[in-house]
């Protein structure tokens, strides 16, 4: 039996681009920024922890995009649009507790993605602001259970 890894990224958008970080791993230099959740973190506040971590930033979530699954490393990403009230706060992080240190911060157009590491899919799924998204409800609790 097998434990999972749960991921959680951020999607956030500003002036019509996309905030991604430069964070080297195995599969490509560009990502969402974003991680692990911490025991006892529920999805919003491990997102809200790592945005702030990462980006400096204090963010919202607005909803749940999708749900993947990289089951060979046994991780489960789980990634939500988010808002931002303010960009003021905007900074590199300090890389402090991080592995694979962040090097950089880019807003890319959806159209530019590609060249970040970004399949056209994708790129076209922000584009046309994720149609098929599901909804994310919190709590057990918040729905009835």
């Amino acid at each position: 039996m097998h434990n999972h890894t749960v991921r959680v990224t951020g999607v956030l958008l500003h002036a019509d681009k996309i905030l991604l970080v430069q964070q080297q791993t195995e599969s490509r230099a560009w990502s969402l920024p974003g991680g692990k959740l911490e025991p006892g973190e529920t999805l919003e506040e491990g997102l809200i922890r790592e945005m702030q971590e990462e980006t400096g930033l204090d963010v919202r979530l607005i909803k749940q995009l999708y749900v993947c699954d990289k089951p060979e490393d046994c991780i489960v990403h789980i990634t939500f649009l988010l808002e931002v009230d303010s960009l003021d706060q905007l900074r590199m992080p300090t890389n402090e507790f991080e592995t694979t240190p962040i090097t950089d911060m880019a807003w890319v157009a959806p159209v530019d993605l590609p060249e970040y590491g970004f399949s056209d899919q994708w790129a076209r799924n922000v584009s046309l602001g994720f149609p098929d998204a599901p909804r994310y409800a919190g709590l057990k609790a918040n729905v009835g259970l």
